[in-house]
């Protein structure tokens, strides 16, 4: 059993990690506010961005091509994986890490390159069988992203997949943010970037779910060649900024999540050595009541 001693040094000590625990919660809660901001932000922007890029890709003639816009093969794929520089917030990087292992194992068929975005997914997989071709860490650490960062990232993806014939596909995988509570893993593709061909019967009808349709028409007044060069790269920069601005709100809702946790636990576990403590204190004394008074009474 414990002794006295032991017990106010563990109670000292996790009294201690209480305080750690809840200066990084304010600390996250505080990050939180203004990544989350930025993130909800981003969203419209990059959603219409890539709706009326894909659009017009759709309607562009066959023999249209470009190097972030033609289909390639099936081989060889780039994984970006975008994780936190540091831990202590749950599952989040777990999470990311498992979602990167699961796409790994269900293309075994493909040879599959990594470029990390983040230490902890570096570290993991730095001791596997897989080849990490480029990597970036700090951007996360410190709780925001500014543009230029997202835009060396997106360089370094489109310079990789436009030089290198033989990488066919690029994906992405990241947190996106939904609550202080939920984080939901996103797996895209980003390169090439999709056609997607929007059907419709005509302008006023209906889909085949029954919901309303509107025909988009594009008129070019450049040529295709020179929107598209202007627009893709631009689109593939602003989509990794909304994934990297997507991680940081969700790594620091994740770690506020999980040092509240960590205090209330820290808190139960204090009340748990407390009530211990004085038991054996109170047992103490009892047993030297009883001493002194067997002695009383053998004295006389």
């Amino acid at each position: 059993m414990a002794n006295l001693l032991d017990l106010r040094r563990r109670i000292k000590s996790v009294k201690n990690t209480q305080q750690i625990t809840k200066a990084m919660k304010m600390v996250s809660a505080a990050k939180l506010k203004r990544a989350q901001e930025r993130a909800v932000s981003a969203r419209p922007f990059a959603a219409k961005m890539a709706e009326v890029l894909s659009g017009l890709a759709a309607h562009t003639d066959e023999g249209f091509s470009h190097p972030l816009l033609d289909a390639r093969g099936d081989e060889r794929y780039l994984l970006v994986l975008v994780t936190a520089d540091k831990g202590l917030a749950g599952a989040f990087n777990a999470n990311l890490i498992k979602a990167a292992q699961s796409f790994i194992r269900g293309h075994a068929g493909q040879t599959i390159e990594l470029l990390a975005v983040g230490r902890k997914g570096r570290d993991f997989f730095r001791r596997r069988d897989i080849e990490i071709v480029g990597e970036y860490v700090g951007l996360t650490g410190k709780g925001r992203i500014d543009y230029p960062e997202a835009l060396e990232v997106a360089g370094e993806i489109m310079r990789r997949f436009t030089e290198d014939e033989g990488l066919d596909k690029v994906f992405i995988i990241f947190n996106e943010f939904r609550s202080v509570m939920s984080q939901r893993v996103v797996v895209e593709q980003l390169l090439p970037v999709s056609r997607v061909e929007v059907e419709v019967e005509d302008e006023g009808g209906t889909d085949a779910a029954g919901r309303p349709q509107t025909f988009v028409d594009y008129i070019y007044e450049q040529p295709p060649a020179e929107i598209f060069s202007q627009l893709l790269p631009r689109l593939i920069e602003t989509q990794v900024y909304r994934a990297l601005l997507e991680s940081v709100a969700s790594e620091q809702g994740a770690r506020m999540t999980a040092m509240d946790s960590a205090s209330k636990n820290a808190g139960d576990l204090i009340s748990s050595l407390t009530l211990n403590m004085n038991r054996i204190r109170q047992a103490s004394i009892t047993r030297e009541i009883i001493e002194i008074v067997s002695g009383a009474s053998a004295a006389t």
